[in-house]
């Protein structure tokens, strides 16, 4: 089966397939081919570089550097010590620095220089013709061209490393044949060693591919992770605080239906104010059910109990303490009664603290501080090193990210981090308003 155009003959699928190899040839080496990409330093972060002095990390940077270097030198080398008695002193000089010229371009240049080394072949060829029993491979020309297309394949997409050991068989069979020197086979030495060296390196780029994408994947699956945790705690909290708010909603409706009955022959101004109180309060609490359902898993049951307060402090320690957590708790300043969100959220921020202790501190002692101060509550939990052969949970890393939110929520403060014992400490501030002060606040905005 043929595509046709409008307007264009046939194409087969063969002179599809051979128009995509020679395109694909000259994106990966044709295009471009001189473009100047410098050898990037080496990464000093591993786990052997990051123990060194930082003055030696900053220049192990840039070994790779030195070892193309070393390599081109030792290059130079064997093709000045191998050119024979036949070639001068200087002639030699310039056939080792031919040789290696390839092997340094890979620093800038990996396309270009494989260009450049079978150039080399050529030239170390013609110049060394009088002592090379294997043309056109002189061991000069042998070991520069597998040093620089091996350098060259490790700085290029795998494919293009397909393409230049096709070049190499196809330039060590038709030269000797054009110029009626040598023979194809001795082709063979160099198409099997350079085949190993760039089926090593093939397999070292995509290696470091799948470890490039996996690490980006792993980032971009952290990032999604963090969104949903953040998600979860603050439907976690709408949750929890719906029960509160419609529980005060209601009163203020019921409240409201009842007060013109309590005054004996209340003014029509006053049974419509009352009247339209109870509907904003019954449309409020019609509303928040509603956002509720929103956020509610297909899953979520509605709690029996009633939401926990401070009061409920001892019962939770009491629950720990038979888990085998050594708790106690400190109670100071006047206890008075706090807002059901304030209460709720400090009871849900000791309870997250203390199974954090469970879980990352297993045998240590913890102790709680509520603090009653004016403007507002101060909670601090603190917990010792873990003790015993009782190995740490890891947790699921979310407990923080709930107590912050639920600080954030109140407009709070919250400080959490190791402390100088080897335990782990957690204090907040919630502040709260008294109504001695949101009157007075509520009567400057009336005038």
């Amino acid at each position: 089966m043929t595509e046709t155009t409008s307007g264009a003959t046939p194409r087969t699928p063969e002179f599809r397939m051979a128009s995509g190899l020679f395109e694909s040839l000259r994106r990966d080496l044709i295009t471009d081919a001189f473009a100047y990409r410098p050898l990037p330093p080496m990464h000093t972060d591993g786990p052997v570089t990051r123990r060194l002095p930082q003055r030696i990390r900053l220049q192990m940077a840039y070994l790779p550097h030195a070892v193309v270097g070393f390599l081109a030198f030792l290059v130079a080398m064997a093709t000045s010590t191998s050119s024979g008695e036949f070639v001068a002193p200087s002639s030699s000089l310039v056939m080792g620095l031919i040789a290696a010229t390839p092997v340094l371009m890979t620093l800038v240049r990996p396309v270009g220089a494989f260009w450049a080394a079978v150039a080399a072949i050529g030239v170390l060829a013609v110049v060394g013709s009088q002592t090379n029993d294997v043309w056109p491979w002189s061991p000069g020309a042998f070991a520069s061209y597998l040093v620089t297309v091996t350098i060259a394949a490790m700085r290029i997409r795998p494919r293009a490393a397909g393409w230049m050991w096709l070049i190499t068989l196809g330039t060590g069979i038709t030269v000797p044949v054009l110029f009626d020197r040598g023979r194809p086979v001795d082709v063979i030495p160099m198409a099997f060693l350079l085949a190993v060296s760039l089926l090593v390196v093939t397999v070292r780029n995509i290696r470091k591919e799948a470890e490039q994408e996996v690490t980006a994947q792993q980032e971009v699956t952290a990032v999604e992770r963090d969104r949903r945790t953040l998600l979860e705690e603050r439907t976690t909290i709408a949750r929890e605080l719906h029960d509160v708010v419609a529980h005060h909603m209601s009163v203020v409706a019921i409240q409201a239906e009842a007060a013109p009955y309590r005054v004996k022959n209340p003014p029509p101004e006053l049974e419509a104010a009352f009247v339209t109180i109870r509907e904003n309060a019954v449309a409020a609490l019609t509303e928040l059910r509603r956002v509720l359902g929103v956020v509610r898993s297909a899953d979520y049951e509605a709690p029996d109990a009633p939401q926990p307060t401070l009061a409920s402090l001892d019962g939770l320690l009491a629950n720990v303490r038979e888990a085998g957590l050594s708790a106690e708790k400190t109670v100071t300043g006047a206890v008075r009664e706090l807002p059901p969100g304030v209460e709720l959220s400090a009871y849900r921020i000791i309870q997250e603290a203390l199974s954090n202790t469970l879980r990352h501190a297993p045998g240590a002692t913890a102790s709680v501080e509520v603090s009653y101060v004016l403007g507002g509550l101060g909670i601090r939990v603190v917990n010792a090193a873990a003790t015993g052969d009782v190995r740490p949970s890891p947790g699921a890393g979310h407990g923080i990210t709930g107590m912050r939110e639920r600080v954030a929520m109140l407009e709070g403060e919250m400080t959490a981090g190791e402390t100088a014992a080897g335990g782990y400490e957690v204090a907040v501030f919630i502040p709260v308003r008294g109504r001695q002060d949101g009157a007075q606040e509520k009567a400057q905005e009336t005038a």
